[in-house]
């Protein structure tokens, strides 16, 4: 069997210290009739897995990704546009690169319908796309308490607009004010992501616009921290944070800013001045359109993704359920291994038997340190499950802060460029 690496891979998992964990797919002949295979999502599990079924399967295989919006706003270190270190603009990526250098057909709509039957996509543009295999990568969707206005309390946990209103929000605070935000209960998008915000939201306040009496107020639906529980527990406790876990949240006014939740068994309140609600979350939407969901999340095989209620079908990213996080990092991993198993099953040959997937991530604590944590995950046969092989995490320094970004400016290059 024929073997390549690409050099963007190899140095990109050099960097966050494993090599690469599972193999290349087989050189494939064209077929008389090329297979075409749909990727609905363009983040970083749909991008990759896009690029690299060209990148590997070449023109014996078709790619589209349908993707609703034009520009790809990064969610990770989207928490350093909330005290100005960085804009949207600089997380924003287009698909130019992956239509230009790898023949990927990009179209701009949303899947209204998914016909599993005739292997047909029913879009919202009024068109329609067949399929091969079809690949699911869009995200995922929050679970509201009540339906609250989002433009008022915005949750900020899809970058973009979302990101530029709570900044506006944190920005006219003043001293004296209240910042409340809400972490949800697992699983959710980015583990530490919750936790870096309540930091730099906290050093924003503090040691950037000089405020001494400002609060920070964190409710978070889980018992503990999740995540680097010493490390933004210490960071917590130096810019005093107010930690509340174990807490639900049962309503939300976005006229008054007011929560209420329950704590311990009663029901309290709390009015704000900022409202960070980041609710629970689920698959996205298409997820339950293509009906291969098993209550919130996509149960899958992790040697291919492919689901257990469709054949075809496969899920990576935040909506698969295999317990693995749900981050861009480990996105583009579980890519990769999904990629290698659609080329290998189109041109028959065996899955790869024991494939391993990384999840790497620095969280910045301020707006000159950062922390980071990596786990490996790898293939249980006896369990037919990925369980942890190795976990490692760093302390939250200033090195760590410039490692962030050579680790973030890798990731969005093997995705996008």
């Amino acid at each position: 069997m024929k073997t390549t690496h690409s050099n963007s891979r190899r140095n990109f998992m050099k960097f966050v210290g494993v090599s690469s964990l599972f193999a290349i797919s087989p050189s494939m002949a064209a077929d008389a009739v090329t297979p075409h295979v749909v990727v609905i999502g363009g983040g970083f599990s749909g991008a990759t897995c896009a690029k690299y079924l060209k990148m590997w399967g070449g023109g014996s295989v078709n790619v589209t990704i349908i993707e609703t919006n034009p520009t790809y706003v990064s969610p990770i270190l989207s928490n350093l546009v909330l005290n100005s270190q960085k804009t949207t603009s600089d997380l924003s990526f287009t698909y130019t690169d992956l239509n230009s250098k790898y023949g990927i057909s990009i179209i701009h709509s949303t899947v209204d319908s998914v016909d599993k039957t005739n292997q047909t996509l029913a879009l919202a543009n009024g068109n329609s796309v067949k399929y091969d295999k079809l690949v699911l990568a869009a995200g995922i969707d929050f679970i509201k308490v009540n339906d609250y206005d989002i433009t008022e309390v915005p949750h900020a946990w899809k970058a973009g607009e979302q990101t530029n209103l709570l900044k506006a929000q944190i920005d006219a605070m003043k001293n004296g004010d209240t910042f409340t935000m809400t972490i949800p209960a697992a699983p959710y998008r980015c583990p530490p992501g919750p936790y870096e915000r309540a930091c730099v939201v906290a050093d924003y306040l503090k040691n950037t616009k000089g405020f001494d009496d400002c609060k920070v107020i964190v409710l978070d639906a889980n018992a503990n921290i999740t995540v680097e529980a010493d490390t933004f527990g210490a960071k917590f406790a130096e810019y005093g944070v107010e930690y509340k876990p174990s807490t639900t949240i049962t309503a939300v006014d976005d006229t008054t800013k007011t929560l209420t939740y329950t704590e311990g068994g009663e029901t309290k309140t709390i009015t704000s001045t900022v409202l960070n609600v980041i609710p629970n979350q689920k698959a996205a939407p298409i997820i339950f359109t293509a009906e291969v969901n098993s209550g919130n999340w996509a149960p899958i095989n992790p040697l291919s993704y492919e689901s257990l209620v469709a054949s075809g079908i496969y899920i990576i990213g935040d909506s698969q359920g295999t317990g693995q996080p749900k981050a861009g990092h480990i996105g583009n991993s579980e890519a990769k291994v999904c990629a290698d198993a659609i080329l290998r099953t189109l041109n028959g040959v065996a899955l790869y038997a024991s494939p391993k997937t990384n999840s790497a991530c620095y969280s910045p604590t301020s707006a000159t340190e950062a922390s980071w944590l990596s786990a490996v995950f790898k293939y249980d046969s006896s369990t037919q499950s990925m369980v942890i092989a190795n976990l490692a995490a760093g302390p939250s320094d200033t090195s760590n802060y410039t490692k962030m970004f050579l680790w973030s400016e890798n990731l969005f290059s093997d995705t996008f460029s």
